[in-house]
């Protein structure tokens, strides 16, 4: 970077800035974490405190070098209903132990073999191209969000969704342009609350803040770890050979997240504009994520990863202090036991979070964008064409493959997700087409097809 317009990881903001900056991180979360316990039966507020614990686990085994925010894993979602139904909690919750247990044995494959092998299986036309989809294979997503309503269990477009989030979405834009000084550092935390006070203005009836005076103001630790944490969900399934084979049907879906995990830590480097890859290294990210991950199982909460939304406020805000992640996850862990904060937290409407996650996946798909141009990705080249075609169509178009109803041992419930696809499918490509240099950008200019 030719000039200093960022806060980096070591430096900590003032505390007056460093609270509605990782409130920010915070609001970026709040909605995916809490709604995948929701989906699975699992705890909402037990998914708070490990994505937190999760979180702060990370930063110190990463050195705090990367700043990234675990949150709650979607790819785990279909599987834990499945295990859990025909099995039982306690078996999808070894599933999910066993899959951190995975990243562990990846991260110490990885520490032995070196990074090198990324550089020959990653270039940037294939890193550009992933780091694009990324960002808009979730565009779908934040445009249902923004669009649209549920009514008897059907999606259709509503007026008050779109009214609602093109006020959210327009003032986020306003705000990351026109502010400046820490006002200009925190547009996700003003478009989030001038779309609230908007909808309570001109829609309240989206807004129950009847659940929020129900709630109660404090859950205690007792209440937390007889009612809400599951400890000896794990161990009690551990002595059955059948709760092992039927909890090997979750273990193979870390190798889907394991192909996310490496986009995000991607995006990061690109953000940051330095190679996370080698420091602190990739092992030390896996196993981050990975002990994150089993931790969360023995606690009761969902599989943890790295967050896309929280990656698009570190490219927009440029704040990447360790510190206001850290501080975002203890406000996690904290929320985990004030009801009503965390349930006024959940009436945020959902519109909102639409409005501000259609710019924040949009940051994350403009940094492959600038990567493309950076490394002066050729695209007079078939073969670069070809290769970034086939990654984005694929990638963005929701090109998945499910073993659903297969009968396949272990893998019956395993599906292979877009975003997994598109990254294999990109390295397939550049490993067997011929011509290799080409990809690397920059390395070869003015090579025609």
């Amino acid at each position: 970077m030719s000039q200093k317009n960022y806060i980096d990881v070591h430096e900590t903001p003032e505390l007056k800035k460093l609270l509605p900056l990782s409130i920010q991180h915070l609001f970026a979360m709040f909605g995916s974490t809490v709604l995948v316990p929701i989906l699975t039966g699992l705890d909402p507020a037990t998914a708070l405190f490990t994505s937190g614990l999760g979180t702060l686990l990370f930063l110190w085994i990463t050195k705090g070098k990367i700043p990234n925010y675990l949150g709650s894993s979607f790819a785990f979602i279909g599987p834990i209903i499945a295990v859990t139904a025909s099995h039982g909690v306690g078996t999808a919750l070894l599933g999910c132990f066993l899959s951190g247990v995975v990243y562990m044995i990846v991260a110490a494959i990885v520490k032995r073999a070196g990074v090198k092998w990324i550089d020959k299986v990653l270039p940037p036309v294939v890193i550009a191209s992933v780091i694009v989809v990324i960002g808009l294979s979730l565009a779908g997503v934040a445009v249902d969000m923004a669009t649209k309503v549920t009514v008897d269990g059907q999606s259709q477009m509503s007026l008050t969704s779109i009214e609602i989030s093109l006020v959210t979405t327009v003032v986020t834009i306003l705000a990351a342009v026109l502010l400046r000084g820490f006002l200009g550092l925190i547009p996700i935390l003003i478009g989030i609350i001038v779309g609230y006070v908007y909808t309570l203005l001109r829609h309240p009836e989206l807004i129950d803040f009847q659940k929020v005076a129900d709630a109660p103001w404090v859950v205690g630790f007792g209440e937390m770890f007889t009612t809400h944490f599951k400890f000896g969900e794990v161990i009690s399934v551990m002595g059955s050979p059948a709760a092992w084979v039927a909890a090997l049907v979750i273990a193979p879906v870390a190798f889907v997240t394991l192909a996310e995990h490496l986009g995000h830590l991607l995006v990061t480097s690109k953000v940051m504009d330095r190679d996370l890859m080698k420091d602190p290294g990739l092992h030390r990210s896996l196993l981050g994520d990975g002990i994150a991950t089993s931790l969360a199982a023995i606690i009761g909460g969902p599989p943890a990863t790295t967050y896309g939304e929280n990656i698009g406020v570190l490219a927009i805000t440029r704040v990447f202090s360790k510190v206001v992640i850290g501080m975002a996850a203890v406000l996690a862990i904290l929320f985990a036991f004030i009801g009503k904060i965390s349930t006024l937290l959940m009436s945020i409407p959902t519109p909102v979070l639409g409005g501000v996650s259609i710019i924040l996946f949009g940051i994350i798909a403009a940094q492959g964008l600038r990567m493309y141009v950076e490394k002066k990705v050729d695209f007079a080249n078939k073969r670069n064409m070809v290769i970034a075609a086939a990654i984005l169509v694929t990638g963005i178009g929701g090109y998945k493959i499910s073993f659903a109803g297969t009968g396949i041992p272990f893998l019956n419930d395993l599906t292979i997700d877009n975003i997994a696809f598109a990254t294999f499918l990109g390295i397939i490509l550049h490993v067997i087409l011929p011509g290799k240099e080409s990809a690397m950008g920059e390395a070869v200019q003015g090579e025609q097809p």
